[in-house]
């Protein structure tokens, strides 16, 4: 039953492709064409001056008037262009590309997109990064770390008088909850684009080659190529988000209308901090080679025990999941005590940890359920 439950769930089928919104070459970016959702005023004839506050009393959660939060958060935010040089059958030429980035320290560390600073198509780092200050200086930067998997990266420059943005807390968004994206869209000149809109969802997998982004969340505030790597911001003024991302319908020129992505705050911190402490990530792997979500449909045709898990297609030989014991056909229902009911908790669990770290995992193996410790690798 195991051999024919690996075989059945070898692969799920993606509904849209991922197409990243900045960075790269500009002969390349794709806009999308997402329209603002409309804020409510609390009168429908008047609208709020500066002084008045950012949300409605008792709540955190609507943002009454945008400008003072705006303004506030302008200095944190900055222009990044990235050059990158690369070679053809004519000889050297140079391409440029647009993002956005978020101050996070005076020290001058900048939070990012790692597709913003990285040529498409060898997957270099760029030769060159220009940051633009909200003030208007031109600062030099340097790579301080990338990390592919995840999308974002580090860079820093060396300046005087920087204000660091201030980070929120991702796991107290609630859907329908407003917020605010602040980015570089288009490289339009006059400064950066400001959106509203709502949380559309929380816990979205990005699984795009060569991305695995877990407890993304998905806005309808617009977001547009150079928008990559800026803010997603609540109505406390907070980044709860790093935007990164828009679904296009699979096969097709047009790009899904309300739909961005943003990498979750509480995801990406710990990457920043690896970044800069490190250079690169400290990765915790279990290794599962494959995997996929257990459904009602695959519960009904095999008669398993559950109708949510992560079903186990193949392990890597010699990893801590196979050193544990885990084998094909294991369905894998928890694990450092929390649920693993779909792929976006299960990365979300593994990267919160790192390399040598010891987890439990339940798994059912047949109608058995059982429970052993992994040591990460």
């Amino acid at each position: 039953m195991r051999r024919s439950l690996a075989l059945a769930i070898l692969a799920t089928v993606s509904a849209c492709l991922l197409t990243a919104c900045g960075g790269g070459s500009s002969s390349t970016a794709t806009p999308t064409d997402s329209t603002d959702t409309a804020s409510a005023s609390p009168s429908p004839t008047r609208t709020p001056s500066a002084t008045e506050p950012l949300t409605s009393p008792g709540t955190n959660d609507v943002i009454v008037n945008a400008v003072p939060l705006v303004e506030a958060l302008r200095p944190s935010v900055v222009h990044i262009l990235s050059e990158t040089t690369s070679f053809d059958f004519f000889g050297q030429f140079t391409q440029q590309g647009v993002g956005t980035g978020i101050i996070l320290d005076t020290d001058g560390h900048i939070a990012t997109n790692n597709h913003v600073i990285t040529d498409e198509n060898t997957g270099n780092p760029a030769s060159k990064i220009t940051v633009t200050l909200a003030d208007g200086r031109e600062e030099t930067a340097t790579i301080v770390g990338r990390d592919t998997p995840t999308d974002l990266a580090v860079i820093q420059i060396q300046a005087d008088n920087l204000t660091p943005a201030r980070l929120g807390a991702s796991a107290d968004l609630k859907v329908g909850q407003e917020v605010i994206a602040i980015g570089n869209a288009l490289d339009l000149p006059g400064g950066p684009t400001v959106s509203k809109g709502l949380i559309s969802a929380l816990g979205r997998l990005i699984q795009e080659d060569p991305y695995t982004i877990p407890d993304a969340i998905q806005t309808d505030a617009s977001i547009n190529p150079g928008n990559s790597g800026g803010p997603l911001v609540n109505a406390s003024g907070e980044v709860v988000g790093i935007t990164t991302a828009v679904i296009r319908g699979d096969q097709s020129d047009t790009v899904a209308e309300g739909i961005g992505l943003a990498i979750s705050i509480d995801s990406a911190k710990p990457i920043f901090q690896d970044l800069i402490q490190d250079g690169k990530v400290q990765r915790a792997v279990l290794g599962i080679a494959s995997l996929t979500p257990i459904t009602p449909a695959i519960q009904s045709q095999f008669s398993l025990p559950v109708s949510s898990g992560i079903g186990i297609n193949t392990l890597q030989q010699g990893s801590p999941a196979d050193l544990a014991g885990l084998r094909e056909g294991d369905i894998i229902v928890a694990m450092d005590g929390k649920t693993t009911d779909n792929t976006g908790q299960f990365f979300a669990i593994l990267a919160a940890h790192r390399k040598g770290d010891q987890i439990s995992v339940d798994y059912y193996r047949g109608s058995q359920k059982l429970s052993v410790q992994v040591t990460l690798g």
